[in-house]
């Protein structure tokens, strides 16, 4: 297996974590301020990887200085898409767990390949197969299936078109699904480092919220200064991995393998929090990774 499919599937278990501490630990926090505190959180823990591995000397020899002066205007476009995209993704989904179940939005929220692999034949000229076809097909009812409680099988229609936590996760799968195509662009056809790539991303997507963040500041209280820097800790990681696997697979390949975080969302979820139709949601939650399983293949 090589070290793509493997940091693929270490982000993945990382990123679900990180969803159940959101839902249990930040639900009382506006969705832009949390995402700046815990972005610059983030790049406090990446820092020293970065100063590490790109030589910042003054000369005009060191890797980032190099970069700066021959800067393409495609990869800043690329950066800027990217964060903007990856900053609305993160507060849409904050917003849909804040105001619904974990185990409901997750699954939906985790159909991005659905939207990527389309998205990669219009502009990137990718060829979709029958079998890719057909995975569409199971993730579009993985959302179905998500949206279902007991009662008239008419009712989980009913429920996506009016659930605020449905059309949410929705619109912020589509805005991941941006994302991982600028991530795929900026790694591997700009070949932007990806020890760079991280600091540069988290800043973006910072720096985007941070207006909104100063019109609604978050108050922190010394108690949850910790899970501020444990937060931090857990985007960095998350996102090292995620640019390790996006660096070596293709978008459709590293998507759908980093969404199967879903799983490890659900379980928690159902588990540690009790939150209502667990197995509905679980059996939605392996649907959209049979689903996204064969869009990758």
């Amino acid at each position: 297996m090589d070290a793509g499919l493997l940091s693929a599937i270490g982000a993945a278990i990382v990123w679900g974590v990180y969803i159940f501490v959101l839902k249990r630990s930040f639900s009382g926090y506006p969705p832009a301020g949390l995402t700046v505190l815990i972005n610059a959180s983030a790049i406090a823990w990446f820092l020293p990887v970065t100063l590490a591995t790109n030589d910042l000397s003054p000369d005009g020899t060191g890797g980032v200085v190099r970069a700066a002066a021959g800067v393409d205007p495609a990869a800043v476009a690329v950066v800027a898409v990217t964060a903007v995209a990856t900053a609305a993704a993160f507060v849409l989904f904050l917003r849909a767990i804040e105001s619904g179940d974990v185990s409901y939005v997750t699954p939906i929220n985790k159909v991005v390949p659905m939207f990527v692999l389309p998205l990669e034949v219009l502009l990137l000229g990718e060829v979709l197969a029958p079998i890719q076809v057909a995975g569409v097909v199971v993730a579009t009812a993985a959302v179905y299936v998500a949206n279902y409680e007991p009662g008239s099988l008419l009712a989980p229609l009913v429920s996506a078109v009016h659930s605020r936590p449905a059309q949410l996760a929705l619109v912020s799968a589509a805005c991941y699904a941006v994302a991982d195509l600028g991530k795929r662009v900026a790694l591997q056809e700009l070949a932007i480092p990806g020890t760079l790539w991280v600091p540069l991303l988290l800043t973006g997507a910072g720096l985007v919220l941070l207006p909104a963040a100063i019109r609604n500041p978050p108050t922190v209280t010394r108690s949850d200064a910790p899970k501020f820097v444990a937060g931090g800790a857990l985007v960095a990681l998350g996102e090292h991995l995620t640019t390790v696997a996006f660096a070596a697979l293709p978008a459709s390949v590293a998507s759908p393998v980093i969404n199967t975080q879903a799983i490890v969302a659900v379980m928690l979820g159902g588990i540690v929090l009790g939150e209502r139709y667990f197995r509905v949601r679980l059996v939605a939650a392996l649907l959209a990774v049979v689903g996204v399983g064969m869009i990758a293949l």
